[in-house]
């Protein structure tokens, strides 16, 4: 079978088993605070699994797009040094929510396992929990017995809690699981050593290809585990493993998973795969990123420097080194794969054909850009080097090495190879506590502890709060439940209302603000599905009826931004084209921020065609035509613009504003008119391909329009209210430029002046007419001074020394003749030498040099040295 055969194997299995199949989801989390992608097929089900999401289907089984660059045999370095690790991987996945449980799991399992894809038992092993007694949990008995119709009991293998227990976090729904591992020995092999004692011992032929976890309880903060109200069945089964399984590979890259990609890496590289385990490991880290980070792109998540964007771009440069350092590629390379990833997963994944010419340029910019990263750690690296050998070291700082790394991206691996070449180590130890430190700062800024939820009604103690906020900004309601949240030495409180008017933080929209019985909320965040109030301190009478206000001001600023990124969306697809997409937003009170797919800066005169149009659509005061509950299939057909990455239900909320018709859950005017304006403040680049604008609206855009009239009346006030004050302007640059030419052309005069009175004054030292300037000298005449004499003393042998202070500042200068500087004399090494005298640095020219420092005492010192260095 080819993998696109089981894949599709799977899902018409558990189709015929009565599960709803479901496309994936988008690899890159948007709206959950806890995670940046999906890492595990359970992620989408999340909101349900925690009772906080209806059960719209109880059976669903899916293909799902996910990514792990941590954890448990997930460090990302070692992905490529085996054979059956990824960054992105599939998913295959069934649950069931509250329906069938253990027993159906295992037999499903298993009949697919067997009778559908045919793998022989005798090669299988199953898993069982084996229990804890400091958790109060005994053997699963229960599973191993549903095994037992299938397996022979050598083949059941009890698993400690690490391996066999399954936690979604540090607290909420856990449970025992059930792992089967697959023996693909040689016969050989299996006669030495029985597969039971190779399972979870990292043999890279004896795989776990399966997980069926049993979510039978509730973690809470305490640590105690309480049953859980609905039981449910989260199994994941890793498709490229399974592929290798049936193919009969050894490797998950000798599969047709990963075989085409490898080829064409072959063919641009100019290797083979196979040849050579160093350029084998290159290959397969690459073969394995370009997925990674095209997947990433098409889900909205651009290389960065923050959060998600930063792990993509680590992938991404992780790719491009070992391209560099073991393929030979010192030219962007990775972009040209993007076609035969299409080829392979195009018709399991429509939206990598549909973003296509989003992917290729954004690759294709970031790889130019670390191959210049690369070039300019190169340089730093050398010089550290050179500044080694000069001091008789062989061993560069650790604190420097992970600099190079933090700092400029310039990956360790590279620069041990590196200083190898040139006999040097790195400080093993100062590098791995500066990385330690990092790390540290990191998990203090991001720790929470979390308090159990504390249920406060019984009619409604689980679910999503009724959101009413869309027609009422004050309503009556009450505090389903709550929590303490301890996070920077700060405690706040965590509220579910009953029914709310507050919007949570979502789709790029902040969230509302308020009062909650007149005391302040703070934000709205979602959280697991949820939409949370966050509180400094809670309201006197929780148990009662509370009052929930919005901040109706905030609210309609906010609203306000948000209908005008409808509006310049259409307005720009209006004015660029139809290939403009929105691919990321930013919605606050007091602006909006849009980005977009543009190839190119957008031109002054366009940008002003978009603010025009827009203004347009305000000025005519569209009305807002909303559908709430539009099935998917109908909104697209009235045209709603649908955003790559984003995750849609069966049924969608629809806006329109006249011609602009989108897909959106967030917070609008009734009217476009109450927009009053829209000001555009700048267009810039996000990434290749993406651009971003800027802009303010309604109150915002007034406050801007009155503070560029005020500057303009300030700047005719100052010109003496001319009529032309533009042309005015231009006059008087053109006059102080012809004034400043003239005033330099004297400067270099009078400096050529001083020079020439200065070496008047030279003496002879060891043959060389000196000139020494101590005292206080402005050094910004001095380096005129010095930068005049050049070329004066074609066949004279002169120097000038400078230990000079200025402002209690003390500053070296030397220069010399070119006759001195033919010699081998270097102005610039001997005031690297010296400025340590001062406690400075500096340098330049061979025939010039400057360098400031701290101390002033120490200018006699630097003085004799130079001089030494001049005999």
């Amino acid at each position: 079978m080819t993998s696109k055969e089981i894949r599709q194997s799977y899902l018409d299995f558990f189709r015929s088993k009565g599960h709803q199949i479901v496309p994936s989801a988008p690899m890159v989390i948007k709206d959950d605070p806890t995670l940046m992608f999906t890492n595990a097929g359970m992620n989408p089900w999340k909101g349900i699994i925690l009772g906080n999401d209806p059960i719209k289907y109880p059976r669903v089984a899916d293909s799902q797009k996910c990514l792990r660059v941590s954890g448990k045999h997930n460090d990302l370095e070692e992905v490529g040094h085996d054979t059956y690790h990824h960054t992105m991987f599939e998913m295959l996945g069934n649950w069931s929510f509250g329906d069938y449980f253990k027993q159906e799991a295992i037999d499903y399992a298993w009949e697919y396992i067997v009778d559908v894809l045919k793998i022989d038992p005798a090669n299988l092993y199953a898993t069982v929990f084996e229990g804890s007694k400091e958790e109060g949990l005994s053997r699963d008995d229960e599973a191993a017995s549903f095994w037992l119709r299938h397996l022979p009991e050598d083949h059941i293998i009890n698993g400690n809690k690490h391996d066999n227990f399954w936690e979604m976090g540090d607290t909420g729904p856990c449970g025992p699981c059930s792992e089967i591992h697959v023996d693909s020995r040689s016969e050989e092999e299996k006669k030495q050593v029985p597969g039971r004692e190779m399972v979870n011992k990292d043999h890279p032929q004896v795989i776990e290809i399966w997980n069926i976890v049993f979510m039978q309880y509730n973690r809470k903060a305490d640590g105690s585990l309480e049953p859980l109200a609905k039981k449910v069945i989260d199994t994941g089964m890793g498709f490229e493993r399974l592929v290798r399984t049936m193919q009969g590979k050894q490797s998950n890259y000798d599969t047709d998973v990963f075989q085409p990609m490898l080829h064409k890496i072959g063919e641009l590289t100019g290797h083979t795969y196979g040849k050579d385990e160093p350029t084998d490991i290159a290959m397969r880290v690459i073969a394995d990123h370009i997925r990674t980070i095209s997947f990433a792109i098409t889900d909205g998540q651009l290389p960065s420097n923050e959060k998600a964007g930063y792990v993509i771009r680590r992938i991404l440069r992780r790719a491009v080194r070992y391209g560099y350092t073991f393929l030979g590629m010192r030219e962007a390379f990775m972009y040209r794969l993007v076609p035969q990833l299409i080829a392979d997963m195009g018709e399991a994944y429509p939206e990598l054909i549909k973003q296509e010419q989003q992917i290729t340029p954004v690759i294709k910019a970031e790889e130019e850009a670390f191959l210049r990263t690369l070039d300019k750690g190169i340089s730093l690296l050398d010089k550290l080097i050179a500044d080694a050998r000069e001091a008789g070291k062989t061993e560069i700082s650790g604190i420097d090495v992970f600099t190079l790394k933090d700092t400029y991206g310039f990956p360790l691996d590279l620069t041990e190879l590196i200083l190898r070449e040139n006999g040097m180590t790195t400080n093993e130890q100062e590098y791995n506590q500066a990385l330690e430190h990092q790390k540290e700062m990191g998990r203090s800024a991001n720790k929470q502890d979390l308090g159990d939820w504390i249920s406060l009604t019984t009619s409604s103690p689980e679910g999503e709060a009724e959101f009413v906020g869309y027609d009422e900004l004050e309503v009556e309601t009450r505090i389903v439940r709550y929590r303490q949240v301890s996070q920077k030495g700060k405690v706040f409180y965590q509220v579910v209302l009953e029914k709310t008017p507050f919007y949570a933080e979502m789709g790029g929209e902040v969230g509302d603000t308020g009062t909650l019985n007149g005391v302040a909320v703070v934000d709205t965040k979602r959280e697991n599905g949820l939409s949370v109030c966050v509180m400094e301190t809670l309201p006197e009478n929780i148990q009662g009826t509370v009052v929930a206000r919005v901040d109706a001001d905030r609210r309609q600023a906010i609203a306000c931004n948000h209908s005008a990124t409808h509006m310049l969306h259409y307005a720009l697809r209006q004015v660029l084209g139809n290939h403009v997409e929105q691919k990321g937003s930013l919605v606050t009170p007091d602006s909006l921020r849009f980005d977009f797919s543009h190839f190119q800066k957008v031109t002054p005169q366009e940008l002003r065609q978009v603010e025009m149009l827009a203004n347009q659509l305000i000025r005519n005061d569209y009305p807002l035509q909303e559908s709430r509950h539009t099935p998917i299939a109908k909104a697209k057909e009235m045209g709603a613009m649908a955003l790559f990455g984003e995750k849609y239900g069966d049924d969608v909320r629809v806006i329109q504003y006249g011609p602009s018709i989108e897909l959106c859950g967030g917070c609008h005017v009734s009217g476009t008119g109450r927009i009053g304006s829209l000001r555009i403040l700048m267009e810039t680049s996000v990434a290749a391909g993406v651009r971003r604008i800027e802009a303010v609206t309604a109150a915002k855009a007034d406050e801007l329009f009155y503070r560029n009239t005020d500057m303009l009346n300030s700047l005719r006030a100052m010109f003496n209210n001319a009529p032309d004050i533009m042309a005015t302007i231009q006059k008087q640059l053109d006059e102080n430029s012809d004034l400043k030419k003239q005033v330099d052309d004297y400067r270099a005069e009078k400096a050529a002046q001083i020079g020439a009175k200065l070496v008047e004054k030279a003496v002879d030292y060891h043959g060389i007419q000196l000139v020494k300037l101590t005292g206080d000298y402005d050094p910004t005449m001095l380096r005129n001074v010095l930068t005049a004499l050049r070329g004066k003393f074609a066949d004279q042998r002169v120097a000038i020394v400078g230990a000079t202070y200025y402002e209690d500042k003390p500053m070296i200068s030397i220069f010399l003749s070119q006759p001195l500087v033919d010699e081998g004399k270097n102005a610039g090494m001997m005031i690297k030498a010296a400025a340590k005298r001062i406690q400075g640095g500096g340098g330049g020219q061979p025939w010039m040099a400057t360098a400031g420092g701290r101390d002033v005492n120490g200018l006699h010192d630097a003085m004799e040295e130079m001089l030494n260095m001049l005999a």
